[in-house]
């Protein structure tokens, strides 16, 4: 399964940024790509969703619940699809203090196979998958720097 890792560095404190990552239900509002999240459930540090996401590439829509578990005195949460357009998807998010911000690491391993359609399309859906992922990146680092950066 194609698995994809992602790392940035944002000028922010480290309790600033995960608060914004875990406030995943606000992600459509600056998230180009997240069309909606709907909480489905809170029990605890477990968090399941759905989304829609957009690919605006080819005017589709991924949709899928999501179980997220989150880890607040490490910085860390790991997530799975529990049903959805992917054959599967897992993967975690962590965040590590570095002087003057914090590095925010995502792997995400996929799987999504268009029946017929050969391996040129699994490497379009790679790189679709990763912008995807930086994306989410890049848009949590800019709320984040915009709203609480050091210095």
């Amino acid at each position: 399964m194609p698995t994809i890792e992602s790392t940035i560095l944002i000028n922010a404190p480290i309790g600033h940024v995960y608060a914004i990552a875990k406030d995943n239900e606000s992600f459509p509002e600056f998230m180009e790509d997240v069309e909606s999240l709907d909480i489905v459930s809170r029990d605890g540090d477990e968090i399941t969703s759905d989304w829609i996401g957009k690919v605006p590439a080819f005017g589709l829509k991924v949709r899928w619940r999501q179980k997220d578990v989150w880890d607040d005195a490490n910085y860390r949460c790991e997530f799975v699809q529990l049903e959805g357009d992917y054959d599967e998807m897992s993967g975690s998010w962590s965040f590590v203090e570095e002087e003057r911000g914090t590095r925010f690491n995502s792997t995400l391993v996929y799987e999504y196979s268009v029946p017929g359609l050969g391996p040129l399309v699994g490497k379009v859906i790679y790189g679709l998958v990763v912008k995807n992922m930086e994306g989410i990146l890049a848009a949590i680092k800019d709320r984040a720097e915009k709203s609480q950066p050091y210095g």
